[in-house]
């Protein structure tokens, strides 16, 4: 038979425990949906370069790395409150049989309450790719 000294022990164990449990959950979800907008952002700015790269004059470049930036989030269901997409396009100057590359940068405002978090600044989200130009295509 238990103490009597000892009545009621479970319960503030109880009481205790699980505030710090649901804390630690909340705390990995937040790190996962965190990694899983970095791992957006960085194939956004993989899919931008890809496509500048693809252009032939630097406009044309800009606005469809931005375009592909745009759509590779949204797919992924990433909701920047903002999206910058700046795009190196001095790869397309090069002369043909010339290795050039185009690079492009995302950066993406996120809204911390879209990680599960209830206030705060939004957090920047920053990734950088290069793609290779054709060597021999016409320019």
């Amino acid at each position: 038979m238990p103490d009597q000294r000892e009545a009621g022990i479970a319960a503030i164990e109880l009481v205790v425990t699980i505030p710090v449990i649901a804390l630690f959950g909340w705390a990995i979800v937040v790190g996962a949906l965190f990694t899983l907008a970095q791992l957006s952002v960085q194939s956004a700015a993989a899919d931008a370069a890809r496509t500048a790269s693809l252009a032939r004059t630097a406009p044309v470049a800009q606005a469809d790395a931005h375009t592909a930036a745009s759509m590779t989030l949204a797919n992924q269901d990433v909701s920047c409150a903002s999206t910058d997409v700046t795009v190196d396009t001095g790869g397309l100057q090069a002369a043909p049989g010339q290795a050039a590359t185009v690079s492009a940068t995302v950066t993406c405002h996120l809204d911390p309450a879209r990680l599960g978090i209830p206030a705060g600044r939004p957090m920047t989200i920053q990734a950088s790719v290069s793609s290779p130009v054709d060597t021999w295509r016409s320019r």
